[in-house]
């Protein structure tokens, strides 16, 4: 029997990290452990390190995606830093246009802009931001305004220039579901996908996003990243436990609509969970690939030809930061990367 599982090595992996906050630490240490983390990435070869924007939310302390990438840039030298993603609702599209900007010309040919269309967890929220649910259905036309303002041919507001952005080639990439997969395909940009509707959802979007693109100035062909939970331990046991925290978490958020920080493993009520927080906390634990090296080795051999993919994008997060730390290394180890 095989130790490990071959993958396609033409594939890169990268990480997305959303600065999760945990039990008895505060949102400082958590965004310091995110640079660290991006470090320790670079170190293991991983070709991306993303942040998230989140608001209001008590368990993710990143706030401002811009800020923090800018921090995790200056604390790497190689790997390429970006966005998983800016929420554009939430913002003018000439003020990202300029943070990015900067940030391109402060870390030249490593920044990535990645965009999403989220426009808040809460009414609340989404009220504090100066937006409403409808915001993301002006996504399409922000991300084409964004786009002008870095090419110059924004005719939008005459005279006006998103400087330093204006004429810099950042990578752009459009964060989706399945909705947004159309709109990918429209501006002829890569698609980054996590299949949050199930794994069949999911390929028929990546299918349609194909079938739709448009090559444009950004990109002349259609490219997929996929974007999933990934966990590998000495034993499926152990790999399971580090899904435990973030899967309790989602479920406690769908029951009293607030996301926590993560707990550890042990202290998830698993046993005292009522039979609507069992259901959610199941679902929250199926659709990741975890498991020992040979097992999740299969998984994304799997994975990755069904799907095509030309790039993965890991997301797992846990209390565990040792567990957590350890997976990437075994992931890293089977992909043949550096650590």
């Amino acid at each position: 029997m095989r130790s490990e599982a071959p993958v396609p090595p033409s594939v890169p992996f990268s990480v997305l990290d959303r600065s999760r906050t945990r039990e008895g630490q505060d949102a400082g240490q958590s965004l310091r452990d995110t640079v660290d983390f991006a470090r320790r990435a670079e170190s293991l070869g991983y070709h991306r390190f993303w942040v998230s924007e989140h608001h209001s939310v008590p368990g993710v302390a990143g706030s401002a995606p811009t800020v923090l990438a800018a921090a995790v840039a200056a604390a790497t030298s190689t790997i390429r830093v970006g966005t998983g993603g800016v929420m554009l609702p939430n913002h003018r599209p000439m003020v990202v246009a300029e943070q990015f900007g900067v940030l391109e010309s402060l870390f030249p040919g490593r920044v990535d802009m990645g965009l999403g269309r989220s426009v808040g967890f809460t009414d609340g929220i989404r009220k504090a931001l100066g937006q409403g649910k409808e915001a993301a259905d002006e996504f399409p036309a922000q991300l084409d305004e964004l786009l002008g303002w870095l090419s110059g041919e924004q005719t939008g507001y005459p005279q006006v220039h998103a400087r330093p952005a204006e004429g810099l080639r950042i990578p752009a990439f459009v964060l989706a579901t399945g909705r947004g997969a159309a709109v990918a395909a429209r501006a002829g940009l890569p698609l980054v996908i996590a299949a949050v509707r199930g794994e069949e959802a999911m390929l028929r979007a990546v299918d349609d996003y194909r079938a739709r693109f448009r090559p444009s100035a950004w990109g002349e062909r259609p490219r997929v990243v996929l974007s999933g939970t990934v966990a590998i331990a000495a034993t499926t046991e152990e790999a399971r436990r580090i899904l435990v925290p973030e899967a309790w978490s989602t479920a406690y958020s769908r029951t009293r609509g607030e996301f926590p920080p993560l707990r550890p493993a042990g202290a998830v009520p698993t046993a005292s969970m009522t039979a609507r927080e069992r259901v959610l906390f199941d679902e929250a634990m199926s659709g990741h690939l975890y498991g020992t090296a040979e097992e999740v080795g299969l998984a994304l051999e799997g994975l990755l030809k069904r799907s095509g993919a030309d790039e993965f994008l890991v997301t797992t997060s846990t209390y565990d930061r040792t567990a957590l730390y350890d997976s990437y290394r075994r992931l890293a180890r089977l992909r043949g990367l550096a650590g």
